[in-house]
């Protein structure tokens, strides 16, 4: 599931060596681009425009800032990055690869555009985020986040007390169920030909949750349009105003091939592995944000760009000093010694 952000004003591609290319305008690209133009390194940052949660109506859970529509937390976060000399285009990226070192042998990248436009980097924070798979069920990705749901942190509140149904897509969902439980004594958890032990089923009646084995076949809609229910494969319509579905989460990966970072599987979906501060194992380049924690919200999210771009500037300052050590030793080997 895509959706596009409202237009803003591309700025115009750096040209020669900038020292980090962020790839990802969202909260985890952008903090990480603040912190690295606060630390005075020329930064860039490529978004493609399509966040996340741009159907959401609103961020929650995000102290200070709940409630504040997404597109807002964006363009703010857009102007501070450029407060600070960041740049932020508007494109998608294509390829990024591995590129001829500097003289020196600092790391070098090639990032190109699907336009055509391309730029060379010191380092790359990849910041692309995920995209949520839904089960194929008719009617159910036109009330994404809406009346479909995924997290019961980002708009649980915002359904309580609703008839809320739990569309089950795997082993992940029964956590799940217990979760929207907490939101509603109303809640049936549709197994939709996935697997529930006796035990789960037992747990489930003891809180409540009715059960039904039935296969999903569509989501009914009422007059207005708004989410009446589901329909099942025996032709009955249960009525539900909420569906909750824990869609697989799989990271953004296009045009990141030539990176060759390496992706690990997750009982949640796929993403890119990573270490300490969203180091990965292809030197030069680190990983932040849902790309990596599929299920980080807007604040972790922006928390870990906070520390790759820190991570970013301190390794850029040794590979600094080792070329300014460089420099002393080539113009004069004796004075290097001392």
């Amino acid at each position: 599931m895509t959706a596009t952000a409202p237009a803003y004003e591309s700025d115009v591609l750096a040209e020669g060596t900038v020292d980090a290319v962020v790839i990802g305008g969202g909260a985890a690209g952008l903090n990480g681009a603040l912190i690295l133009a606060r630390s005075r390194r020329s930064v860039v940052v490529i978004d493609s425009g399509s966040p996340r949660n741009a159907p959401a109506e609103a961020v929650h859970g995000l102290l200070a800032l709940d409630g504040t529509p997404p597109s807002e937390i964006l363009r703010r976060g857009r102007e501070q990055v450029r407060q600070y000399g960041g740049r932020v285009i508007h494109g998608e990226v294509a390829s990024a690869e591995s590129a001829a070192p500097s003289a020196d042998g600092d790391l070098r990248f090639t990032v190109t555009l699907a336009d055509g436009r391309h730029i060379t980097a010191r380092r790359i924070l990849v910041a692309t985020g995920l995209k949520d798979v839904l089960p194929q069920v008719p009617g159910l990705a036109e009330h994404w986040g809406d009346s479909v749901v995924h997290c019961p942190y980002c708009h649980g509140w915002e359904v309580r007390d609703e008839p809320i149904g739990v569309l089950a897509t795997g082993p992940v969902s029964i956590e799940h169920a217990y979760l929207f439980r907490q939101l509603t004594e109303d809640l049936t958890y549709f197994t939709h030909g996935t697997d529930l032990d006796e035990d789960s089923r037992a747990r489930f009646a003891a809180r409540g949750i009715r059960v039904i084995d039935t296969p999903v076949t569509e989501v009914v809609n009422d007059a207005d349009g708004a989410l009446a229910g589901v329909r099942l494969a025996d032709g009955q319509v249960v009525a539900r105003r909420v569906v909750a579905v824990a869609a697989q989460l799989q990271a953004r990966t296009k045009g990141l091939e030539g990176l060759g970072l390496p992706v690990q599987d997750l009982p949640k979906g796929r993403g890119f592995a990573s270490g300490t501060a969203g180091a990965t194992e292809v030197p030069g380049v680190w990983v932040a944000g849902n790309a990596t924690d599929l299920v980080a919200q807007v604040g972790a999210s922006a928390a870990a760009g906070v520390l790759a771009g820190a991570d970013i500037n301190r390794m850029l300052t040794i590979a600094d000093t080792d070329a300014a050590l460089q420099e002393i030793a080539e113009a004069s080997p004796t004075a290097a010694t001392r």
